[in-house]
């Protein structure tokens, strides 16, 4: 049984702990870790420990912001470089959607498929999408097609994988009490298979959400004249530092919105899990 002492300390230290963490939101330990990020930031440049250079000051990256928002980049505005970046995420992430999860689903409930498709994506998930620019670029130009195309190819890896094994995972016990109540094979697939699946289907489809974003950078190295993606890198080029950074924290920004709105769809269509 062990000794009561300790058990009994153990107990007094959890609940210590436990009544901590409820006096203390861990939303707060973000904002005071972010506080102390940009404290630090803010005191190496202003001491000149770090180049402005090599890492410019919050001051100054708030003036250049200031005007980005006003003159714009490149001939553009601000907002237009944003909506640029966000239209190729949306269309090669939503197309990858439409056909990744039928074709996720097939491979997963027909062994054909499987057997048919899967040595296919087996081979091309290591291969990094940008490995394709070349090609895109050769077989669909410099446009906006070859971008889409490149963020697609992307997405499609990861919603279809994980819908199949989503499928896969369903247990046969939920598929032989769908057909001990009469359910047909498009019923059965439609009103179980398909939700009990779509925990993994929501897996894939936020990992591809980050993927698809974090790619439109390396998807508007093709030629392009807008998007942030574009904007960090003729800023590179030109040694605009400030511009670049303030690109950085952009994509990153969005980034974390992105996965904010699809953490809520999940929780929206999975509010069933774990009950």
């Amino acid at each position: 049984m062990g000794n009561p002492r300790i058990w009994g300390e153990m107990k007094r230290r959890g609940h210590f702990l436990k009544g901590f963490s409820g006096r203390v939101p861990y939303s707060l330990l973000s904002w005071v870790t972010l506080a102390v990020i940009l404290f630090l930031w803010y005191l190496v440049t202003d001491r000149g420990w770090v180049s402005s250079f090599v890492l410019p000051s919050p001051a100054s990256l708030w003036s250049e912001f200031q005007v980005l928002l006003t003159k714009g980049y490149a001939g553009k505005s601000f907002t237009e470089h944003i909506l640029a970046s966000l239209f190729r995420t949306f269309t090669g992430l939503g197309l990858g959607i439409l056909l990744g999860v039928p074709l996720g689903l097939l491979m997963g409930s027909s062994r054909v498929a499987n057997a048919v498709l899967g040595p296919i994506f087996s081979f091309l998930r290591p291969i990094p999408p940008i490995a394709f620019i070349p090609l895109m670029i050769l077989y669909f130009g410099i446009g906006e097609f070859s971008k889409v195309a490149l963020i697609f190819l992307a997405a499609l890896y990861y919603v279809v994988l994980n819908s199949s094994a989503g499928v896969r995972t369903v247990p046969q016990d939920l598929i032989r009490a769908g057909l001990n109540m009469g359910l047909g094979r498009g019923k059965l697939f439609a009103k179980v298979v398909f939700w009990a699946a779509l925990p993994h289907i929501m897996t894939g489809i936020k990992t591809a959400t980050a993927i698809s974003w974090a790619i439109v950078v390396a998807a508007e190295l093709i030629a392009a004249q807008a998007g942030l993606g574009f904007m960090v890198m003729d800023a590179t080029t030109f040694f605009r530092v400030p511009d670049v950074y303030i690109g950085i924290f952009v994509i990153g920004l969005i980034g974390v919105i992105l996965e904010a709105i699809t953490l809520a769809v999940d929780r929206k269509l999975l509010h069933w899990m774990g009950r």
